[in-house]
């Protein structure tokens, strides 16, 4: 199982928030080039970002930021937020993203996201942020009448790389990860899943790895405030990847 260290970026700063409430930040880092290197040199493979400006305003807000986080680091970058049309996924591409992720316009406007899967097969993931079951929006704000699971199984047959899936409720409470969710959209889904939310323990990972679907995880607080070791899980967990 892949571990992703995540980076949250809003004002140009590295923030956590509780559930996705922009009022409930905390500051972890003022300069997100320099965390982006702290998780490369504790073994990072992937890195995983998010514009969380962007997420809420519809449009990218921190493009050049990213660019540099792409020019310092060796290992691969993804990231989700504020992409909403072809023109912002072919841009990030250009930055040096290996990957982006697609959220709320897998919602709006499915066609559009189609073509952009087209595009770049293999290159996208779908974001797919669960509240109640129900996915949302608009940087979590929005509640659709789309549960999670129907939203997985229309991507099913697209040439998209995987979904990121996030159980809002969970995310950023340090509580655990809600297995039994993720279960679910594992059983639904054949893509490889990436679970996000609510890791905090060795003991989440343990569970998420028991999980065959389960192609990796983002860990975000839980390493930022020391109760996982980064280089330590990806030494227990990449081990035979």
């Amino acid at each position: 199982m892949k571990i992703l260290p995540a980076i949250d970026i809003k004002g140009g700063r590295c923030v956590r928030l509780i559930q996705g409430e922009m009022d409930k930040e905390t500051v972890y880092n003022t300069d997100p080039v320099a965390q982006a290197k702290i998780w490369e040199a504790a073994g990072a493979s992937i890195i995983h970002l998010v514009d969380l400006d962007g997420a809420i305003e519809g449009k990218p807000k921190n493009g050049p930021l990213i660019r540099r986080i792409c020019e310092s680091v060796s290992c691969p970058v993804q990231i989700g937020g504020g992409i909403r049309s072809r023109t912002t996924a072919d841009n990030y591409f250009d930055a040096g993203v290996e990957r982006i992720v697609l959220g709320t316009l897998l919602l709006k406007d499915p066609i559009e996201s189609e073509k952009i899967v087209r595009s770049h097969p293999g290159k996208v993931l779908a974001g797919i942020d669960a509240k109640n079951g129900m996915a949302t929006g608009d940087g979590w704000i929005t509640t659709s009448a789309t549960s999670a699971i129907e939203l997985a199984e229309r991507i099913e047959l697209w040439p998209i790389a995987g979904i990121v899936f996030t159980d809002i409720a969970r995310d950023g409470m340090m509580q655990g990860t809600n297995v039994a969710a993720i279960s679910d959209m594992a059983r639904a889904s054949r893509l490889p899943l990436i679970a996000s939310g609510g890791v905090s323990s060795l003991a989440d990972l343990e569970a998420l790895a028991a999980i065959p679907e389960v192609w990796g995880t983002i860990i975000g607080k839980a390493l930022y405030t020391g109760a996982i070791d980064l280089a330590a899980v990806i030494k227990e967990f990449e081990r035979g990847i």
